[in-house]
C-alpha cells in the first residue's frame, strides 16, 4: 500500500511570513510594556536581545535538520532518530498537547477582545465561531493554513513598522511632540534597569514565551514546495525580524513611556503600549485599530496552533506512536482526524475555563507554557547529536544545503539558556522571602508530564540513548 504523503504546498512567500509572524503577537502588543515595566526599559532590551539570540540559534540549528530532513515531525523525528526513540516520543506529544492547549488560550484572548466591542454578547458564541474559522481553514489544504497565515503576517508586521516609525519621529520631536523625547525616560528613577537581578530575570521568561512560535517554519519544512531553498530563506529573516520588531519596539516603548507607568503593567487593549504610544502621536480610534490588529494576531496564533499540532499528531500516528487512524489523509493532503481530535481538546479546555474557578484550565496553561522550553531544549539536543551522528556516518558539511552557523556554540547555548529560564521559573515563588508552593508545583506541572511520558515509553520498549554510529538518516522525501 502507497503511504500516503502530506502535499507541498507552502510556498517561498508563505514561508516567510510563517516565519516572520511566527512570534509577533501579544508578547509583543501587550506583554512587552509589563516587561519594561518590570525590568525598565534597558533590562527588557537586554532581555529580549538575549532570548533574542537564543532563538536565533534553535532555529538555524533546526534549519539545518529540516532542509535536509524535511518533515513535518522536525524536531520529534529528529530526537527519535538521533537522541532516542523515547525522547522523540515525549517532545512529539509535549509538542501536540502545547500547541492544543494554546488553541483553547487563544479562543479565550479572542472572547476578551470581541467583548470589547460587544460587551453583553454570550462568550461561548465567539470561541465557538472562532474555533470552527480556524477549523474550517486547516481543513481547506495546506494552501489555506498557508495564505490565511500570510495576510495575519502581513497586518502585523504592517502595523510594527509604522509604529516603530511614527515612535522615532516622536523621540526626535518631529511628531505630535512638544520636544524631542530623546532618553529623558531612561534617566528616571532607577531607569534604565529597575529590579535588579530577579527583575530582569522573570522578563527572560516573560521574552521566552513571546518567541514561542518561531520554530514553527521547521514544521512547515515537510510541505514547502522546496525546502532547500524556502527554509534558508525564511530562516535567514529570523535576526533581522527580532533585531526590527522586537528591540526597535521596546526601544521606542522605553523612550516615549516611562517605566514608571502603571499603564504598562496592565494586559487591557486600551492600556497597550502600542495604544498609549499611538494615543501620545494624536492618532484617533488607536484602541479599536490596535484592538484589531490584537484580533488577528490571536487568530494566527490558534491558527498555527492548530496547523502544527495537527501535523505533530499526524506524524505520532503514522510512526505509530498514535492510533493510525489519526494518519489517514484527505484527498487534500490535509490529516482529517488529527485535525479534528486538536480541536476537540482545543474546545474541552477552553470549556473548562468555565468550571472551578478557571483552576483546571490554569493548570492547563501552565503545564502547556513549560512545554514550549522543553521543545526548545529538545531542538538544541538534537541539534547537537544529529551533527555528531552526520560526522559519523562520513558525510561531509559541504553536502548540508543550510548549515548553522556557530556549531557547536550555538546549541551549547541556547541549551544553557533555556535550562536557565526553566530553573529560573522558581525566583517569583520565592521572591519575597517565602516559598509559594502552590505556584510552584503550578509552573514546574509541565515537567513530571513530560518525563512520565519519555521514561514510560522507555520502560515498556527498553530504548537506548543512541550512538551516533547507530543513528538513522533516511532519504530527504521529496
Amino acid at each position: 500500500m502507497k503511504q500516503e504523503k502530506l502535499h507541498r504546498g507552502l510556498k517561498a512567500r508563505h514561508m516567510t511570513m510563517i516565519s516572520l509572524g511566527g512570534s509577533i503577537g501579544t508578547g509583543l502588543f501587550l506583554a512587552s510594556g509589563g516587561a519594561i515595566y518590570t525590568a525598565g526599559p534597558g533590562g527588557a532590551l537586554l532581555a529580549y536581545l538575549t532570548i533574542g539570540i537564543m532563538v536565533y540559534f534553535l532555529v538555524t540549528s533546526l534549519g539545518e535538520m529540516a532542509t535536509y530532513m524535511p518533515v513535518s515531525g522536525t524536531f520529534s523525528t529528529y530526537a527519535t532518530r538521533f537522541v532516542d526513540p523515547a525522547f522523540g516520543f515525549a517532545l512529539g506529544w509535549n509538542y501536540w498537547y502545547n500547541w492544543a492547549i494554546t488553541i483553547a488560550a487563544e479562543l479565550s484572548a479572542a472572547t476578551l477582545i470581541m467583548k470589547f466591542w460587544f460587551p453583553d454578547s454570550p462568550s461561548f458564541v465567539w470561541s465557538a465561531l472562532f474555533l470552527a474559522l480556524m477549523t474550517a481553514l486547516n481543513l481547506l489544504s495546506v494552501k489555506g493554513y498557508g495564505e490565511t497565515e500570510f495576510w495575519f503576517a502581513l497586518i502585523k508586521v504592517i502595523t510594527v513598522i509604522i509604529f516603530i516609525a511614527v515612535g522615532l519621529l516622536m523621540i526626535i520631536g518631529i511628531w505630535s511632540q512638544p520636544q524631542a523625547a530623546g532618553f529623558h525616560n531612561w534617566t528616571i528613577g532607577d531607569a534604565p534597569f529597575h529590579g535588579g537581578f530577579l527583575a530582569a530575570l522573570s522578563v527572560f521568561m516573560a521574552a521566552g514565551f513571546s518567541f514561542q512560535g518561531t520554530e514553527l517554519v521547521g514544521v512547515a519544512a515537510g510541505e514547502s514546495e522546496n525546502p532547500r531553498e524556502n527554509v534558508p530563506r525564511a530562516i535567514r529573516t529570523v535576526f533581522w525580524r527580532i533585531l526590527l520588531f522586537y528591540l526597535l519596539a521596546i526601544l521606542v516603548i522605553g523612550l516615549l513611556i516611562p517605566y514608571t507607568n502603571e499603564s504598562l503593567s496592565s494586559d487591557a487593549i486600551t492600556q497597550s503600549p502600542f495604544t498609549i504610544v499611538f494615543e501620545k502621536a494624536g492618532l484617533s480610534m488607536a484602541a479599536s485599530v490596535m484592538n484589531a490588529v490584537i484580533l488577528t494576531s490571536v487568530l494566527s496564533a490558534g491558527n498555527s496552533g492548530m496547523y502544527a499540532s495537527t501535523r505533530m499528531l499526524w506524524v505520532l500516528a503514522e510512526e505509530g506512536k498514535a492510533p493510525r487512524f489519526l494518519a489517514k489523509l484527505s484527498r487534500r493532503g490535509v490529516p482529517v482526524f488529527a485535525l479534528l481530535a486538536t480541536a476537540i481538546l482545543g474546545m474541552f479546555a477552553f470549556l473548562s475555563s468555565f468550571y472551578g474557578d478557571g483552576l483546571v484550565y490554569t493548570w492547563l496553561l501552565n503545564a502547556s507554557g513549560m512545554s514550549g522550553f522543553i521543545a526548545w531544549l529538545g531542538i538544541a539536543v538534537s541539534h547537537y547529536r544529529f551533527r555528531q551522528a552526520y560526522l559519523a556516518h562520513g558525510k561531509s558539511l559541504k553536502d548540508l544545503p543550510y548549515r548553522a552557523k556557530w556549531f557547536p556554540f550555538g546549541p551549547i547555548l541556547a541549551a544553557v539558556l533555556c535550562v536557565v529560564v526553566i530553573i529560573g521559573q522558581c525566583m517569583e515563588a520565592i521572591a519575597d522571602g517565602r516559598i509559594d508552593w502552590a505556584y510552584l508545583f503550578a509552573s514546574y506541572i509541565g515537567i513530571p508530564l513530560f518525563l512520565a511520558i519519555w521514561l514510560g515509553y522507555k520502560w515498556k520498549y527498553k530504548t537506548k540513548v543512541l550512538s551516533p554510529e547507530d543513528c538513522h538518516f533516511a532519504e530527504t522525501d521529496e
